[in-house]
């Protein structure tokens, strides 16, 4: 019990006893005048008055109790201790979203990804890519890595057409390896563009990427390699041919790449290579050839794994659960919006009807916001936020009072009167023009409430000014306030029986709004 308590609890008990004892030298006496007149009156009198006493008192202790209890804090999630508790929990929640979907084809499809998925992270098996534009020598270091011959080399332009995965297998790593080699990057023709799709999505969704180069790296490979570091992929460049290079040249290409990715790449996740080296001649005159070298990629490999095996499945996990989880999040927010829009459509011609029925000369704010309190219960069921009545009210009579203040309410009347073709004073004294300004400004509340929810309750930066100012302008367009007041007035005819006062030009222009 902090300090400030405990002097809130003193006062407050110094004064009780005070007034206390006041209140019962007032009772006593008055109990003595009574008994002037009726003892037994006063008796009774005393009696009811001791029983109020101990009410109070009770009530005191209760709500003295409930004071000096220590509040409740909110249980906050256990964190994820780890990136691999993190890829669970965001497989967890992956299934979540899904079974939220309820269009059963996209819901069967997210979930064979998700399956997928989770596959994978059960499996434990590492997923390694190999990756860079034409003969670079990718195939070598396939052939190299695997000891055995599996495509073909020396290609020109670079045959490898395909992908094409294989299981590798290095000395101290008990982990499940998979090694995939890709076709060239950056062909001019169309087929080339194809695969280099194919490939960009083969590198984020593995768990390792080799990069490989044959010099420095062009500006386009360099755009490559930092947008796969940027959404956090696990990368090792690989300079390979490095027999056609003196030290010192080798040193210096080295030393250049390692500066374009510092500080997000540690130097020595470059290293060089010569998967299939040229032969060289002898002093004597006869050819040799030179033997394989990938020990420093090896090195470098294994190194890795045994570090970082399990984070490295999670970062992949996360990546690309994040990916499903944004195409699940957009499939939910476009059901939720197709199931908010007949709610905002009912009740935007409730109000209009309802304000078209009322004798007043200016749109009843107080009246729709009411109404709208229900349609804001409604909406948050779609979003799925329990409010209370009340709580609509609130929300419903603040956004009333930012149409006010932002001076939309004004600016409705006279963009549907030009629409119309009236003047603004027979907008206003219309009951007609009232009620489809009603069903305007409904419309622009629900679609406002919708942005609300869609942000978990949030108004955003700008407040709930902007959100209300952007739905205005997006509903404002000629052709749709066109379509907007045919339709509410088709509505207000067959759900009034008052006079409105409507003539709309169907086949005229809306004129300009100053």
């Amino acid at each position: 019990m902090n300090r400030v308590r405990l002097l809130v609890i003193g006062i407050g008990t110094v004064f009780v006893l005070g007034m206390m004892l006041w209140l019962v030298d007032f009772v006593l006496r008055v109990q003595a005048a009574i008994a002037l007149v009726s003892p037994l009156l006063a008796q009774v009198f005393l009696w009811g008055v001791m029983a109020l006493a101990l009410g109070g008192v009770g009530v005191g202790v209760y709500y003295i109790r409930q004071f000096m209890r220590p509040r409740r804090r909110r249980s906050r999630p256990a964190l994820p201790q780890g990136k691999p508790d993190a890829a669970s929990e965001a497989l967890s929640g992956l299934e979540r979203q899904v079974a939220q979907i309820q269009d059963q084809v996209a819901q069967t499809a997210l979930r064979k990804k998700l399956q997928t998925l989770a596959a994978n992270w059960h499996q434990r098996d590492v997923r390694i890519v190999l990756f860079g534009v034409g003969s670079v020598g990718k195939t070598s270091i396939v052939n190299a890595l695997l000891g055995e011959l599996v495509g073909k080399v020396d290609a020109p332009i670079g045959t490898t057409t395909v992908t094409a995965t294989y299981p590798l297998t290095l000395t101290g790593i008990d982990q499940a390896l998979w090694l995939t080699d890709t076709p060239g990057l950056l062909e001019a023709s169309q087929e080339g563009k194809d695969r280099e799709t194919q490939v960009r999505y083969l590198a984020t969704e593995a768990d390792l990427l080799l990069f490989v180069i044959d010099n420095d790296l062009r500006q386009s490979e360099y755009a490559l390699a930092r947008s796969l570091l940027d959404i956090g992929k696990r990368l090792i460049i690989v300079l390979n041919k490095a027999d056609l290079y003196p030290e010192s040249d080798l040193a210096a290409i080295l030393d250049k790449v390692r500066s374009h990715f510092q500080p997000d790449l540690a130097p020595e996740d470059v290293v060089d290579v010569a998967a299939n080296p040229h032969p060289i001649r002898l002093t004597t005159g006869e050819m040799a050839q030179m033997e394989r070298d990938l020990w420093p990629l090896e090195k470098r490999l294994t190194e890795i794994l045994r570090a970082e095996g399990a984070d490295l499945l999670a970062d992949s996990i996360l990546l690309r659960s994040q990916r499903l989880s944004d195409t699940a999040r957009q499939l939910i927010q476009d059901q939720r919006r197709e199931a908010a829009d007949p709610i905002i459509e009912r009740y935007q011609w409730i109000n209009a009807a309802v304000v078209a029925a009322t004798p007043l000369p200016v749109i009843d704010l107080l009246a729709t916001a009411a109404i709208n309190a229900q349609m804001v219960v409604e909406l948050g069921r779609v979003y799925q936020f329990e409010l209370t009545l009340e709580e609509g009210k609130e929300l419903a009579f603040a956004l009333a009072r930012t149409l006010t203040g932002l001076g939309i309410v004004k600016g409705v009347i006279n963009l549907l009167a030009l629409g119309m073709q009236t003047t603004i004073a027979t907008a206003i004294a219309s009951r007609g023009v009232q009620g489809v300004s009603a069903a305007y400004l409904t419309r622009i509340a629900g679609k406002s409430f919708v942005e609300y929810f869609q942000q978990s309750q949030d108004w955003g930066d700008g407040g709930i000014g902007e959100v209300v100012q952007q739905q205005f302008q997006l509903n404002r367009r000629e052709q749709f306030i066109r379509e907007f007041i045919a339709d509410a007035i088709a509505h207000l005819r067959q759900e009034t029986t008052i006079p409105l006062d409507l003539d709309f030009p169907r086949g005229d222009t809306i004129p300009k709004p100053e």
